[in-house]
């Protein structure tokens, strides 16, 4: 708007060349709606230009924890791209679409054998979709069998927040996990709530602590031994790829997120896919619909018996779910297993020379993310918000801030196995001389940030009173 005059055209449209249909009634037209008048370069410029401004994947290192930014081959956005299944529609018969039902079908198996369960459903849309599916289909394992009394669902206090949003809205009442000293799940806190109104727990493995909770065994156990079921919240599976297995660790259903951990970039509210997979005893209550083959070898789409119904529109995020497909069938079981190696050995780098400057509240051997605190920064005067401000000053990404809730000023910490030693050490370098900072020049740090293209904002009233459009600016 900024830029516009009047007259500029950004298209000449042609010569109308069919028919001209009557204007709708007058009623239903607006006037009041203020275009801009550019031209077609000022148009390009001015989105290229907005584009390189951005923080992206593809020009820095982007190390939120639980999101995993990794980097998206190409690869899989050219298989998404091809016409036959970029341009298929999602009614298309199912005679007109046997290759892409045999990729979901691939994929449906791909994902029980990586988190070793019987069967998946793709229909989901994200990952909290995914969880809100898994206990709606163990609210429906329990009624089927005439055990309408299990009206609790137990989540650690360390828990992702869509975990109890889920569980409140499949109908459960939310009961709090506590964590022991350790990061892992409070066993005495546990058996204080195992009874008959137990339908079950949700636990992230690794834990958003970033430690693999080396009580799950136990805890599997217990739950199961009263009557409940284990959701496993698969958001962390970055570590755990080749090497352990939910469904032999005794989870009875868990979803994925495609869009992390099989590397689909993300952010801005998708798209994701969420697959849910699960064991024999909750597979017919997958959401609808699954693909099945044929006796005859032809794919179908399928309602298990005793199914959830539908839980989106169709069958899933068809482009996201073949990204997911590329992204396995070009690494292989092996490559899968180096996902996860790579992925831990970062993160135990970047513990490892960092927590002698930055507070380490559970200082054991991490997973794929690495939880720290900014406590000993505070007592100097820098917010661990500040910190992560002034990160960008540095060229990276701020990490995920004042999150898992029960580490005071917490910065979460996940470098994906995308990222070389050279930008680990760059990132290292940045988070040791903002602590200098911190000492030499707190303010600096306090004002952060100081390059980028829009400075510190007004958090508070842009989160109250946020300005939702474009405002002429006001004259001197």
């Amino acid at each position: 708007m900024d830029r516009s005059v009047p007259g500029r055209v950004g298209t000449i449209a042609p010569t109308l060349d069919v028919p001209a249909a009557p204007m709708p009634d007058p009623a239903f037209l607006r006037d009041d709606l203020p275009l801009p008048e550019v031209s077609e370069p000022e148009v390009v410029q001015y989105f290229t230009t907005l584009s390189q401004l951005n923080f992206s994947i593809d020009t820095h290192f982007y190390p939120l924890g639980s999101c995993t930014m990794k980097y998206n081959p190409k690869i899989n956005d050219d298989m998404a791209f091809l016409a036959g299944f970029a341009g298929i529609h999602p009614l298309q018969p199912t005679a007109q679409a046997q290759g892409a039902l045999e990729l979901l079908y691939r994929l449906q198996d791909w994902l029980a054998e990586i988190t070793g369960m019987a069967n998946t459903s793709l229909a989901t849309l994200a990952g909290a979709h995914g969880e809100l599916a898994g206990v709606l289909m163990m609210r429906a394992y329990h009624l089927a069998r005439g055990d309408a009394g299990r009206t609790k669902m137990a989540i650690p206090d360390s828990a992702h927040g869509t975990n109890p949003a889920s569980a409140a809205m499949a109908g459960f009442e939310v009961v709090t996990l506590p964590s022991d000293a350790d990061g892992n799940t409070d066993l005495v806190a546990l058996r204080g709530l195992l009874g008959d109104d137990l339908a079950g727990v949700m636990i992230t493995l690794p834990s958003t602590l970033g430690l693999f909770d080396t009580n799950i065994l136990e805890v599997c156990r217990l739950v199961h031994d009263c009557g409940g079921l284990v959701y496993g919240d698969g958001a962390n599976m970055n570590a755990l790829l080749g090497r352990a297995k939910l469904g032999a660790l005794g989870f009875d259903v868990c979803h994925l997120n495609l869009h992390k951990t099989f590397s689909t970039p993300h952010g801005g509210g998708g798209p994701g896919a969420g697959p849910v997979c699960c064991g024999d005893n909750l597979a017919q209550y997958l959401a609808a619909p699954i693909v099945i083959r044929t006796d005859g070898g032809d794919y179908e789409f399928s309602e298990p018996a005793g199914s959830i119904g539908k839980i989106s529109s169709f069958h899933g995020n068809f482009g996201v779910l073949v990204r997911a497909y590329t992204y396995i069938r070009t690494l292989g079981a092996d490559g899968l297993r180096s996902i996860s190696g790579n992925a831990v050995l970062n993160a135990n780098y970047l513990m490892h020379s960092l927590k002698d400057i930055y507070s380490l509240p559970y200082d054991r051997t991490c997973m794929h993310e690495v939880v720290f605190s900014a406590d000993w920064q505070r007592e100097r005067g820098v917010s661990g918000l500040e910190v992560a401000k002034r990160l960008l000053d540095y060229g990276f990404h701020a990490p995920t801030m004042y999150f898992p809730l029960i580490v005071h000023e917490a910065l979460m910490i996940e470098p994906t196995e995308s990222e070389n030693k050279d930008t680990l050490d760059a990132f290292i370098g940045a988070l040791r001389a903002i602590d200098a900072e911190a000492t030499s020049n707190p303010e600096l740090v306090q004002n952060a940030p100081h390059t980028t293209p829009v400075a510190r904002l007004d958090e508070a009233t842009a989160a109250r009173r946020p300005v939702l459009r474009w405002e002429p600016e006001a004259a001197d």
